[in-house]
């Protein structure tokens, strides 16, 4: 089991209140889908993701990148047991998607730039470490099944 600060969950928390999720989440898949193309072959049935323009205006990126955000407000809100909280997320993502567990990271990598992006100053070192610390339990939950 992970230990959290008071301040790292006052960090996560914060983080998670300034987000407007309908612009991050789908800023942030879609900048995965873009700087990593490999990442593109799980999502075969969104249609035109043929360059970063098809990729940003495509509504079926944009949905799904909302519910990434919203899937992530999940863990915040069950900081103390994550990988509960997504033992379904896990099989799911390993036994029928088949997505390669480094895929979250790089999602997780891209969500922080642009969640940095959208915070300026504000996103400071500590809430930065706090955030990657979230996110590493996250992936780790995530890529449970597959160990």
């Amino acid at each position: 089991m992970v230990e959290w600060t008071e301040a790292e969950r006052a960090a996560i928390v914060e983080v998670f209140a300034k987000l407007n999720y309908d612009v991050v989440g789908p800023n942030s898949l879609a900048r995965c889908l873009i700087v990593y193309p490999w990442t593109q072959r799980y999502f075969g049935g969104f249609g035109n993701l043929y360059n970063a323009a098809a990729i940003m205006s495509n509504p079926m990126v944009a949905a799904h990148g909302t519910v990434v955000l919203h899937g992530l407000d999940r863990a915040m809100k069950n900081m103390d047991n994550i990988k509960a909280t997504y033992s379904e997320l896990s099989v799911l993502h390993s036994e029928k998607l088949h997505v390669d567990p480094d895929n979250f990271k790089l999602l997780g990598d891209c969500l922080t730039i642009v969640i940095a992006g959208q915070m300026g100053n504000s996103f400071t070192p500590d809430m930065q470490a706090a955030w990657q610390k979230f996110l590493s339990v996250v992936i780790s939950a995530l890529s449970r099944q597959y160990h």
